[in-house]
């Protein structure tokens, strides 16, 4: 593991996340600072110590009275309209720096006297700025209570960076976001992809027999579009990820399609190595899974918006669709199908998102965070 500069050995320093109910891309980022900085307690709303990595539970973890009510970390999104004031309750203690990893309220955490405050920002608030009919589903007495719930998130979502010093956006694509809704810049550090564990088959390098999909199963990650694509296709099509999508997108699927559910990192990386494309439908913020099939050497499709544009090279290791439909989607896999891929430059691509790139980028903002 890259570390931070050893000055900083003795820096006091409290961590900040939304919640903790799984290692995904953002508890990767969380996992490493906690390495950084051992001694640092970590503030979050709630709380499964089953669902994370030893290393984050080593730290003193202190959680909101949100952790109390019975199932939250599985139907927290019944809670949203909380997390405002429950964040705001959480008294931190005093530090030399809170860094923030944010894609909902942690930013909203009040530094104590000087404390200076970096936020690693994900994306603004998704609930309350983007995607919010995926989120909140089309039962039309939820559409109607979001509508009236926005207006609140977003003056409270814009009220809370007054306690921000400085912002970190994980890519251009959440920086224009940053600077569309709050009005803020900021600086821009991409998160990172294990290469350690993510690597070729250097024993086989022939095309996979099936195309990928790595996924969330939750609407606004487009999977219908690919669950459709196939079905027309009749291409072989393996679906790996859980969610509240499964049940619909399994009733639309062919035969040729099938769910693998969630799998662990071994499984996984047989799974992207033995693959032919890894298939990415929605628009994301960054996107960590496009760049694990890339250090795996495996070109990547992907919808032409988001996060993706940063992290995919068109034609050299993997090609666009412009239109969320599955007819794009089929006709890209249609000319990817053409292309002599090189698995070489492709996990050389990869290979720019490493751990040290990170770190270096992000010390350099937590010297201009703790100089400023």
């Amino acid at each position: 593991m890259t570390d931070f500069p050893s000055e900083w050995k003795d820096l006091r320093v409290v961590l900040c996340h939304d919640w903790l109910t799984g290692m995904r891309g953002g508890e990767r980022v969380l996992e490493l600072l906690a390495h950084a900085f051992p001694k640092a307690p970590i503030f979050t709303l709630f709380h499964n110590r089953k669902a994370v990595s030893d290393s984050i539970n080593a730290h003193p973890i202190w959680t909101s009275w949100l952790q109390g009510i019975p199932g939250i970390c599985s139907h927290y999104r019944w809670f949203l309209p909380l997390f405002p004031s429950a964040i705001e309750l959480m008294d931190a203690p005093p530090a030399d720096l809170l860094i923030s990893t944010s894609h909902c309220v942690a930013k909203g955490l009040k530094p104590r006297g000087r404390t200076r405050h970096l936020c690693y920002c994900f994306t603004p608030m998704r609930y309350a700025w983007l995607f919010y009919d995926e989120y909140f589903g089309s039962r039309p007495a939820r559409r109607i209570a979001a509508r009236l719930l926005l207006p609140l998130l977003r003056k409270w979502d814009i009220a809370s960076n007054a306690i921000v010093h400085r912002f970190v956006a994980i890519s251009n694509h959440v920086r224009d976001r940053i600077r569309t809704f709050y009005g803020r810049d900021a600086d821009v550090v991409y998160p990172f992809v294990n290469l350690d564990r993510w690597t070729p088959d250097e024993s086989e390098q022939r095309a996979g027999t099936f195309d990928l999909v790595v996924s969330a199963l939750v609407p606004y990650k487009k999977i219908d579009i690919a669950v459709a694509a196939y079905s027309r296709s009749g291409m072989p099509l393996k679906i790996v990820g859980t969610g509240s999508e499964y049940r619909r997108l399994r009733a639309m699927a062919g035969s040729n399609i099938e769910f693998l559910g969630w799998r662990n990192d071994s499984d996984l990386l047989r799974i992207y190595r033995s693959c032919r494309f890894l298939i990415f439908p929605g628009e994301e913020d960054f996107g960590i899974v496009p760049l694990e099939a890339q250090a795996c050497g495996k070109p990547v499709i992907a919808f032409g918006r988001g996060g993706a544009l940063e992290t995919v090279a068109d034609r050299l290791t993997g090609l666009f669709f412009e239109e969320q439909t599955p007819e794009a989607l089929q006709a890209a896999v249609a000319r990817a199908s053409e292309i002599k891929w090189d698995p070489c430059a492709i996990r050389a691509n990869a290979e720019r998102f490493s751990p040290a790139a990170f770190v270096a980028g992000l010390a350099r903002s937590i010297q201009s965070t703790l100089s400023s």
